[in-house]
């Protein structure tokens, strides 16, 4: 039910501009203080889950692990995405507050 609620939420950021997706995008973002939390998909690889874990913890972005490529590229209209970055403090706080609602999240 949340993971419907996320998916959404990420759609309605899309449509009003408030997300970048892709690695190079995610990271540009990251860096330069607009991100203000990066979402990566389940089934990323090791690596790329390393790194952006790492980058959000050194620039103090909040990082969630969730969905799979395909969901987060479907809830944005888009093709398989690895990772996006919400850039809205409002959408970011709505969806950290259903994930640490929910304990089986």
């Amino acid at each position: 039910m949340n993971k419907n609620k996320i998916k959404s939420l990420i759609g309605l950021a899309t449509k009003a501009r408030k997300v970048v997706s892709g690695e190079f995008s995610t990271e540009k973002a990251v860096r330069s203080g607009q991100a203000k939390l990066v979402v990566i998909a389940e089934d990323a690889s090791d690596n790329t889950k390393k790194k952006f874990r790492n980058m959000c913890a050194y620039y103090q972005v909040p990082f969630e692990v969730s969905h799979t490529k395909e969901e987060l590229g479907h809830c944005m209209g888009k093709e398989y995405r690895a990772s996006l970055a919400v850039l809205d403090e409002n959408f970011a706080g709505a969806i950290l507050k259903i994930t640490k609602d929910d304990p089986k999240y």
